[in-house]
């Protein structure tokens, strides 16, 4: 009876994080890639990330890959802490389809955002960008259900990216390069991916 009790609580803990069965088996899936990624060095990170002159040589892949690749191991375990956080606060705050539109949506504002509104960006790399659109549309999510915790955590974000603007740097970490922009385009598609019209069910069709 003790190791039944036992298991249903380790049960219910993973479920309270969002780390059981299939959603423990995805986080650990992508937690897994973006390690891998680092461990290709600087030879992985000049052929996967936003390079301006090499997309325009068609070099295309690098619009996904630059999100998943990073500077160093300090960069990708950051990343990957803060995937790990959002992960445990909002995973199931929206379905695992409507979840992918928003993070397409958040890399797609970054690529089209960094491509035609800055143009000195010469290259890109990183998770943050597409985090900072997981936490918009997370906060929303609590926000919309009455959560005072969305809407500290939507002013602490409007507070931070005001800050990277201002200074042109993180507010957290001084020693690594940022693209205050990426963040504002990551946030902006997050939103637009959190408000984006719930699809009606489709209703069965008669016989």
């Amino acid at each position: 009876m003790k190791a039944t009790r036992s298991d249903s609580q380790l049960t219910a803990w993973f479920r309270s994080a969002n780390c059981d069965a299939g959603y423990g088996a995805a986080l650990l899936g992508v937690a897994a890639l973006l390690m891998a990624l680092a461990a290709s060095g600087q030879s992985g990170r000049q052929l996967l990330q936003y390079e301006r002159l090499e997309l325009a040589d068609y070099q295309y892949w690098r619009l996904l890959s630059a999100h998943f690749v990073h500077l160093g191991w300090q960069h990708a375990l950051l990343n990957t802490l803060g995937l790990v956080l959002l992960w445990g606060l909002f995973a199931r705050d929206f379905t695992p389809r409507r979840w992918l539109w928003i993070i397409a949506l958040s890399m797609g504002m970054i690529d089209a955002g960094l491509w035609f509104l800055r143009p000195a960006v010469q290259w890109y790399l990183g998770a943050s960008g597409v985090l900072h659109g997981v936490l918009a549309a997370g906060a929303c999510a609590m926000y919309r259900r009455g959560e005072g915790l969305g809407a500290a955590l939507l002013l602490l974000l409007v507070v931070k990216l005001l800050y990277e603007q201002r200074v042109g740097g993180s507010m957290f970490l001084h020693d690594l390069p940022l693209v205050p922009d990426a963040h504002v385009f990551g946030t902006l598609g997050g939103l637009l991916g959190a408000f984006l019209p719930r699809q009606p069910a489709r209703r069965p069709q008669p016989l």
